[in-house]
């Protein structure tokens, strides 16, 4: 599963963000069937495309960027195959380059790429330089907020149980992705989870990695002021996240993107109408669940409960 929420990693299948990915993946997860995540050939492909059209107009990653009204980062990073091309970004390049209808063709053919393991790679990317990240998650603790050995019991307890070495990769990756919060970022991302009570009475790993869990859930929120964390109560008869797991985040440019996952399976939304609906949900969700004091409060009393 991926890691933006629930520890949504495209490794987090085994926990909406345990699964299983390379660190330099960032959190993915296992891709179906085992073995390692889909290559980013056609991220590359991508680059390597818009690199020639640039090249053809003559003009240099600075001037481009000026053109498109995206950071000569952005234009960089896409060339090099290391992010994923925006829509928005598609639309001005091909503008700007007359490259008639050519990267329309190879960023419709990105769309296209099947599997979780894939998806997530394209949602971590986006979600390395985002600015907004909003979670919501119904199964496990955000993979951003877990700890070690919340992670570790989370990754043992969906099946097939991954060898030790796929262990020690999935948490690592895990714990590596947490420094996504910290607040010295440039600028720093500002973060809202939103978390079901049921999700922190479930005893994950027993008392013991519970006690350490919420210890963990009030320090963070606590030292972080870029984050808060909701929690939905057990008790809520209208409940706007039915429909299960979301993530949206929004980039730099102030473009958002959605994510959803469920069994083996990812999905990265770009649809501005699914976006609007995620949104929707999202501030019916917030609206719904305890506020930051109260949430915290709660995690307080919980944790004098064990």
């Amino acid at each position: 599963m991926a890691d933006g929420a629930g520890g949504t990693d495209g490794t987090e299948g085994t926990g909406g963000h345990g699964g299983a990915v390379t660190v330099a993946a960032l959190a993915g997860g296992s891709p179906p069937g085992g073995g390692e995540p889909e290559s980013s050939d056609s991220l590359k492909t991508f680059g390597a495309v818009l690199r020639a059209f640039r090249k053809r107009a003559g003009l240099t990653q600075e001037e481009l960027a000026e053109r498109v009204r995206y950071s000569v980062q952005t234009v960089a990073s896409i060339e090099q195959g290391r992010r994923f091309p925006q829509p928005e970004f598609v639309t001005r390049a091909e503008e700007a380059l007359d490259a008639f209808g050519a990267l329309r063709a190879a960023a419709q053919h990105l769309s296209r790429q099947p599997g979780l393991a894939s998806w997530f790679r394209q949602w971590a990317k986006l979600e390395a330089d985002a600015i907004s990240l909003y979670t919501y998650e119904c199964r496990v603790v955000p993979g951003l907020l877990q700890t070690e050995a919340y992670a570790r019991a989370v990754s043992l307890s969906v099946p097939p149980r991954p060898t030790d070495e796929e262990m020690e990769e999935r948490i690592a990756a895990r714990l590596a992705r947490q420094e996504l919060l910290s607040t010295r970022r440039k600028p720093p991302a500002g973060f809202t989870f939103i978390v079901e009570e049921s999700v922190l009475k479930r005893d994950t790993g027993g008392e013991e990695v519970t006690r350490e869990l919420l210890d963990h859930l009030v320090e963070v929120t606590e030292r972080h002021w870029n984050m808060e964390l909701q929690i939905v109560p057990l008790r809520q008869p209208v409940h706007a996240g039915l429909d299960g797991p979301l993530q949206l985040l929004e980039t730099p440019e102030n473009e958002w993107f959605g994510y959803s996952e469920g069994q083996k399976n990812g999905r990265l939304i770009t649809d501005r109408k699914e976006i609007s609906v995620l949104h929707q949900r999202y501030a019916k969700l917030r609206s719904q669940a305890l506020t930051p004091a109260d949430s915290l409060s709660l995690l307080k009393r919980m944790r004098g409960a064990l």
